[in-house]
């Protein structure tokens, strides 16, 4: 097959979707397919044997490391040129639209996904107001596309709800060759206590640094567990506020990391605390369990399909008059509990991970492909 991707973000960001996406592209090319993906500018020109293309693009004024790519003649040419069997559009915000309209302008089978909780995202940079319209504008895009694809049951359920249609579950993946208990180590536990001494749990959060994630919601329970220590492992739009915010706290701002020290930092952590309640999965949660960390995370979208409550892991409710503290801290509690307790969590949290492969979850992806494909087929018949 052919495939041509649209996407809004990719290399060199770091996130969960172009985790998702470098690793389909990778399995989808070692499975023989042919892929192009259009992507705003700055990535390499070729990835794992796919075509890149850059397209030009300036930063998203609220959310800097975001970038909007407005489609170029260029693109419709080299959609000519590679002659797709199908377009796969990301997120469709900007230059997705652009592949939307070239999809539907060429008469090429088109597919969609939902991989970020946009409409939750309004409420956290006080534009809560403009949720249905945005709703309305996800809708007409979605619509466009012969199959939309959701990352949890939650989003499958959600969206049908908001009247987009024809969707499905495309499943989670995680790389359980990289993400490993055997990976924790004293040095890297040292770099994560940033100088704070080692006397109590290690707690630790990777991703994005931004508003939206609810980092502020850990620091109630450092209070109420004084002996913790806190890791941040990312950066982002937001961290010059959690600094202040923070201040004071055994709290450490690691930056970005990434491959073996990545996850030598999620194996080397007692708790991995995920406060954020608008994740359409929560891969990171993933990569923690694939590493034996235990993981808290909201009992919200699509973080219960990952974790099943006092088995892998805790949930915690993130609504309330205290913003969820209370519950964070009830659940950091329960899963740092006794030392047998917590490895009973890590085993059932690797356990988990084992079951999610990312080329299971491309093989499923290319069985969509040909589903549609297939469908496109027979209407021309």
């Amino acid at each position: 097959m052919k495939i041509a991707f649209f996407t809004e973000t990719f290399l060199p960001k770091v996130d969960g979707i172009v985790t998702r996406l470098t690793k389909t592209v990778r399995h989808l090319v070692e499975a023989g397919d042919d892929v192009v993906v259009f992507c705003p500018e700055g990535a390499p020109s070729h990835y794992m044997g796919a075509k890149v293309v850059g397209v030009p693009a300036m930063p998203l004024p609220l959310y800097p490391e975001l970038k909007l790519a407005l489609p170029r003649p260029a693109v419709s040419d080299a959609i000519d040129a590679f002659q797709p069997d199908l377009v796969h559009v990301v997120n469709p915000a900007v230059l997705g639209l652009g592949g939307i309209w070239l999809a539907k302008s060429k008469g090429i089978p088109l597919i969609a996904s939902y991989h970020t909780h946009l409409p939750k995202y309004l409420e956290h940079y006080g534009m809560g107001m403009l949720e249905p319209v945005l709703w309305e504008l996800l809708k007409a895009a979605h619509n466009q596309a012969v199959l939309n694809l959701c990352t949890s049951t939650a989003m499958v359920q959600e969206l049908s709800e908001k009247g987009i249609q024809h969707t499905a579950l495309w499943q989670r993946g995680v790389d359980t060759e990289l993400f490993r208990p055997e990976l924790r180590s004293d040095a890297m536990r040292r770099r994560l206590l940033g100088g704070n001494d080692d006397r109590g749990a290690l707690l630790i959060y990777v991703g994005r640094l931004s508003a939206e994630k609810q980092i502020e919601r850990i620091r109630p329970v450092l209070e109420a567990l004084p002996e913790t220590r806190l890791a941040l492992v990312g950066d982002g739009p937001h961290r010059q506020q959690l600094e202040k915010h923070f201040e004071g706290t055994a709290t450490t701002f690691v930056g970005y990391l990434a491959g073996d020290e990545l996850a030598g930092a999620y194996a080397s952590g007692d708790a991995f605390l995920f406060p954020s309640s608008t994740e359409t999965l929560g891969l990171v949660l993933l990569e923690a369990m694939a590493a034996g960390c235990p993981v808290v995370g909201a009992n919200r979208g699509g973080i219960p399909d990952i974790i099943s409550d006092g088995n892998n892991g805790c949930l915690y409710e993130p609504d309330g008059v205290d913003g969820g503290s209370a519950s964070l801290i009830e659940a950091t509690r329960k899963l740092l509990g006794n030392d047998v307790e917590r490895q009973a969590l890590r085993n059932a949290a690797r356990s988990e991970a084992e079951r999610w492969g990312w080329a299971g979850a491309t093989e499923q992806l290319r069985g969509y492909y040909r589903q549609v494909l297939g469908q496109e087929l027979s209407a021309a018949a």
